[in-house]
């Protein structure tokens, strides 16, 4: 890429350059600023009901609604992205984004603050599924790394907004707020895509020639291949939402209290920032697959802890080792994307994929709260992710078996 503004050009692109650093810590920030949406909406929950009216079930429709467009916005704005480049999807991701905010702040009934966030997931899509794909074409020896560092902003906002949020709910309301987060987030994230802007040039289209094809050979098509994944992706999220989803009210049912579960949530987040990373480095080293059974069979390992300890104490520990463990799952399957399938199709591959991982964790966290509804217990709710951990692990299993690595590298 050599094209840029009138009078000025942009030295040709090397990947795992110094350049490719800086693209990176853009993306981070923008992945960082880009998702407060998919975590605001849980801060001022109790607020909007209070305040709107309705029951749990029905305020809870905005999250819903917010991860539905995450999802589908990950393969409409990947697709955006393979055809046109990272900075108009950017674009487009920036406008959901204040359109969703301010909608939200100005709405006076529950389906008009639940539908704001359809758009809000939207904007918020364009920071994740596409920038982890775009990340993955500037790395070659570093690529696994790239991509867990990419999809750590989502992560690293869940951290760092709440309590600003609450605080800024507290003092000015939860409407203010969301005015005030369409126009700060809207500014910041224009100012940081111009910035990638500038690095990038004007021109978004990638030569890539031999390091753009695949690495690995499944003997799949990449349909095929892209429907295994999403199996796959579906199976481990819906174990991965059993904790994410219900350690808060774990903790209530418990008697320990909300904030205690709330606390072991950031933990949870914390951690998987450090495991994101940590599986970028592995994969880098050994693939995409393998790392990804190695993830999926300490998800469930993890996951088999909850039934045997409920302590407090034990319970924050849980925690931070479930975070650690399953936090580079995810970014592994965008990893494993760029390994098998062509470099042009990865935003719209790795979107489909991510798209029907967010379905896994939504039908996960529905199906734990009937399945607790039923027993009065989480026991069996921890068994049945258990169960769609292990399909996981045999679809990955069986991937690993029948894949070998290419002799051209990409």
């Amino acid at each position: 890429m050599t094209s840029a503004a009138p009078g000025r050009s942009v030295p040709p692109f090397v990947p795992d350059s110094a350049a490719a650093w800086r693209r990176l810590l853009i993306a981070l920030a923008i992945g960082t600023v880009g998702s407060v949406g998919l975590w605001s909406v849980v801060v001022v929950l109790p607020k909007v009901q209070a305040e709107l009216g309705g029951t749990r079930g029905a305020a809870s429709l905005a999250y819903t609604l917010a991860m539905i467009g995450f999802g589908l916005g990950g393969v409409v704005i990947g697709r955006l992205t393979d055809r046109l480049g990272i900075i108009p999807a950017m674009g487009m991701g920036i406008l959901f984004l204040l359109f969703g905010f301010l909608g939200a702040g100005v709405s006076t009934a529950l389906w008009q603050f639940s539908a704001a966030h359809l758009f809000i997931g939207l904007g918020a899509s364009a920071t994740f599924a596409p920038l982890m794909a775009e990340a993955s074409h500037w790395f070659v020896r570093r690529r696994g790394i790239a991509v867990g560092i990419a999809a750590s902003g989502y992560y690293l906002s869940g951290a760092l907004w709440p309590p600003l949020i609450e605080r800024s709910t507290a003092l000015y309301g939860w409407q203010a707020t969301h005015i005030a987060l369409g126009i700060l987030s809207g500014a910041a994230m224009t100012g940081l895509v111009l910035i990638l802007r500038s690095s990038i040039g004007s021109s978004q289209k990638r030569s890539l020639g031999a390091v753009g094809r695949p690495s690995v050979e499944t003997e799949l098509s990449p349909n095929a291949l892209t429907a295994v994944l999403s199996i796959a992706s579906f199976a481990c999220c819906t174990a991965m939402a059993v904790p994410q989803v219900h350690i808060v009210a774990y903790c209530g049912d418990l008697g320990y209290g909300v904030a205690r579960g709330a606390e072991m949530l950031s933990l949870m987040l914390a951690f998987g920032i450090v495991s994101r990373i940590g599986s970028g480095f592995l994969a880098d080293r050994i693939g995409g697959f393998a790392t990804l059974l190695i993830g999926s069979v300490a998800q469930a390992f993890a996951l088999t802890l909850y039934l045997f300890f409920d302590g407090l104490a034990p319970l924050y520990a849980v925690s931070a080792v479930f975070g650690l463990f399953q936090g580079g799952i995810v970014p592994s399957y965008a990893i494993i994307v760029r390994e098998t399938m062509p470099a042009a199709e990865a935003a719209t591959r790795v979107g489909t994929v991510i798209m029907v991982s967010l379905l896994g964790m939504s039908f996960g966290g529905w199906i734990s709260g009937v399945i607790f509804d039923m027993t009065g217990s989480y026991k069996v709710a921890f068994l049945n992710g258990l169960a769609w951990n292990a399909l996981n692990v045999a679809i990955v299993l069986l991937m690993l078996l029948r894949s070998r690595r290419r002799a051209v590298f990409a």
